[in-house]
């Protein structure tokens, strides 16, 4: 499956493909800004769950982020304890990672759940990041960080994909 995104202030294109099989979950993407690229390509499990990461980007460098099947976190292959509470990856220039927690919690219109993620920032710093995401309708989330004022209401489509994250990014034909 190949999605599609552009940063509404960053002017960033992204190309994502995804494939998903009983095995779990495959993602290779591509974002491209003025004077930056950055390629990821990301592992997950069947259940959506982060398993691993690398972030190319032309600018700032390699980032290896993984998580192992009993919650441990490495960073460029250095342990990180304070990543322990952390079950989904959040990536400040991709709307794709707002699927996972969308994808794994399942959750019914109505209901709302306190996660944290592995925030990667723009300079490919990972921070934990507590947020909270409602599920308003069948297409509607609301995206809340728990540590600033931050919020959106994030539309997506029926495989749980961003269509418009406002102010941030939309999801754009081929």
């Amino acid at each position: 499956m190949r999605i599609r995104w552009r940063g509404v202030e960053t002017g960033s294109r992204e190309r994502l493909e995804l494939s998903v099989a009983a095995g779990g979950v495959d993602a290779t993407s591509v974002v491209e800004s003025p004077g930056r690229v950055i390629r990821y390509a990301a592992r997950l499990t069947e259940r959506w769950e982060f398993a691993d990461l690398t972030v190319e980007d032309d600018l700032v460098g390699t980032l290896r982020l993984a998580r192992s099947s009993a919650g441990e976190w490495r960073v460029n292959d250095v342990p990180r304890p304070d990543l322990s509470a952390a079950i989904d990856i959040d990536l400040s220039f991709s709307p794709f990672t707002n699927t996972l927690p969308i994808r794994r919690l399942a959750l019914e219109p109505g209901a709302s759940c306190d996660i944290v993620t592995a925030y990667v920032t723009d300079a490919l710093d990972v921070l934990p990041d507590p947020q909270r995401y409602t599920r308003l309708s069948s297409e509607r989330y609301l995206y809340e960080s728990r540590d600033s004022d931050f919020r959106r209401e994030i539309l997506v489509d029926a495989a749980g994909l961003v269509l418009d994250y406002p102010g941030l990014f939309v999801r754009v034909e081929e």
